[in-house]
């Protein structure tokens, strides 16, 4: 079963953002980091997507 939607304490980078949703989803930090890379590449809100989950995901308590 996959765990909440939270923004993990440790195996961040910036924000954890791409962290937390590779635990939810069941992949990789580095597989959801090179989506979102890729995912640049083409016209749209990513950074703004980015920035509003990183406000509104919650951080993993210790």
């Amino acid at each position: 079963m996959a765990s909440s939607l939270v923004r993990p304490s440790n195996g961040r980078w910036i924000g954890g953002v791409c962290a937390g949703l590779a635990r939810r989803f069941g992949t990789t930090p580095n597989t959801m980091r090179l989506i979102f890379l890729i995912s640049c590449l083409i016209p749209g809100p990513q950074f703004l997507i980015y920035i509003a989950l990183w406000i509104m995901m919650p951080a993993e308590k210790y």
